[in-house]
């Protein structure tokens, strides 16, 4: 049997949760083969972004005997960072898990320090010898997502709730609502920018404002979607959710699909190759059919039709026929951005959805 047992830390007045040995067997009585640190942004329960790492942690655990889990919620983007990484290296930490954007820097600087321990952050677009990098590319599954939300809007009006409109979720957006148009060329997305990745009072005012504008299907990428959520479903309209598929619990009835991120095979492949001597910095970005980002469940009402259009669409990007961003798009002020077949190879699209400073026709929001 698994053994978990976690005790309450203080450090530098933060939470720190220690997980002991696990495993899918027994616990060894001798020392951990290997002491994992992670530390997040927000809750862990979350069902958003957070809690989909720390599931990720989780299935590291039962994957590989001898694990020492240590486990920080709620750690600011700042100094403190710093402080509780290294203060789990002076427990015995080889490997860490800063698993914020905002972590980049701190880690980094930490990392320069620690030569022999080994770092692993998300979504960077720094790296070093003991510095790595990973993410997950979902632009085809919001594009997807998309396809249904333009099945399944009545309004023709969709929206968008985001944190920034920096450029790899202006190109989200714009993924969602190509989906969207190429089966309903009338539908409008209404995109929300809140300037936080957590604030549940602006996330529930933006998905109030679009409700109130006729907009009956919702999506959003934000730390936490249960907020979005909620509303959404207080208010009678559809939501897709994004990070984590556990969020359709807030939605029995207007819950369509998500985006949702599966990190466990991946974080096992790194504590093994810690453990084994193996680990090499790297940045990867694994997409559909790769198993670590895939779409929720349907929702209970979904109709079938919906269902076959997308998984007929899944088909064409699996096999390479379709492509997210392939052209012609337009931006909003009618400029050709995207010619046909520009956009067609893995490298093209990184280097797109790193850039993407524009919202497509038929996007109603701002970029700045």
């Amino acid at each position: 049997m698994k053994r978990w047992n976690r005790v309450s830390l203080a450090i530098a007045g933060l939470a720190l949760l220690l997980t002991a040995c696990g495993g899918s067997a027994a616990v060894t009585s001798g020392p951990p083969r290997l002491i994992v640190g992670a530390l997040h942004v927000g809750s862990v329960k979350d069902a958003g972004y957070n809690e989909a790492q720390h599931a990720g942690l989780a299935k590291l655990m039962a994957n590989v005997s001898g694990i020492k889990l240590l486990e920080a919620e709620n750690i600011p983007e700042g100094p403190d960072a710093e402080r509780v990484m290294e203060d789990m290296i002076r427990q015995g930490a080889k490997l860490i898990f800063p698993q914020s954007f905002g972590y980049q820097d701190f880690a980094l600087n930490v990392a320069k320090k620690y030569p022999d321990v080994k770092f692993e952050h998300p979504a960077g677009y720094k790296s070093a010898d003991n510095f790595g990098t990973y993410w997950a590319s979902s632009h085809d599954l919001s594009y997807l997502l998309g396809v249904a939300a333009g099945k399944e809007t009545k309004t023709n009006k969709l929206g968008f709730v985001a944190g920034f409109p920096i450029p790899q979720i202006l190109a989200t957006v714009n993924a969602f609502h190509e989906g969207a148009r190429s089966v309903n060329p009338n539908v409008t997305t209404h995109a929300v920018f809140n300037g936080s990745w957590v604030d549940p009072g602006k996330e529930a005012t933006a998905t109030n404002a679009l409700a109130d504008e006729g907009v009956d299907v919702v999506t959003m990428v934000v730390d936490s979607p249960i907020t979005v959520v909620q509303t959404a479903e207080k208010r009678g309209i559809h939501s897709i959710g994004y990070h984590y598929s556990g969020v359709s619990q807030f939605a029995p009835k207007g819950w369509i699909s998500g985006v949702t991120f599966e990190w466990g095979d991946m974080f096992t492949q790194f504590a093994n190759d810690t453990i084994a001597g193996t680990w090499k910095s790297q940045s990867l970005l694994p997409g559909l059919g790769s198993g670590t980002v895939k779409l929720a469940d349907w929702g209970k009402s979904v109709p079938q039709d919906v269902k076959d259009q997308v998984a007929t669409e899944q088909n064409a990007f699996l096999a390479g026929t379709r492509h997210v961003f392939q052209g012609p798009v337009y931006d909003q002020q009618g400029k050709l951005r995207i010619k046909s077949d520009e956009i067609t190879t893995p490298a093209a699209e990184g280097n797109f959805i790193n850039t993407d400073d524009w919202l497509a026709q038929g996007v109603i929001g701002q970029t700045k």
